[in-house]
């Protein structure tokens, strides 16, 4: 499931232009079970979510867990210790209730 699958659209009839309703992050707890990594060369966040979930779009759940990274890529700068959450579902399962989807 991507991130804005689900997520309502609506329209500003004043500039007649629709628009994502924005959503609620939640703060990811840290946990016994997740990992770190370092990132070497060429790391990138929706690489690591494939690698680890399965699935790229879910990058935005290892973004959402190292709120020190950079917000405007995806790219990681090699050595960056990197917190990889591995009960995703669990923080889906939160998102999704949270943000009402």
């Amino acid at each position: 499931m991507a991130r804005y699958q689900d997520q309502k659209v609506s329209l500003d009839v004043e500039n007649k232009r629709r628009f994502f309703t924005p959503l609620l992050d939640i703060s990811i707890d840290v946990k016994e079970s997740d990992e770190y990594v370092v990132a070497s060369f060429g790391e990138r966040l929706d690489l690591l979510a494939f690698r680890y979930y399965g699935d790229a779009s879910f990058w935005w759940i290892i973004a959402a867990a190292n709120p020190s990274l950079r917000r405007d890529s995806v790219y990681l700068e090699p050595g960056t210790q990197v917190r990889v959450p591995i009960n995703y579902a669990e923080i889906l399962n939160s998102f999704n209730s949270f943000n009402q989807l």
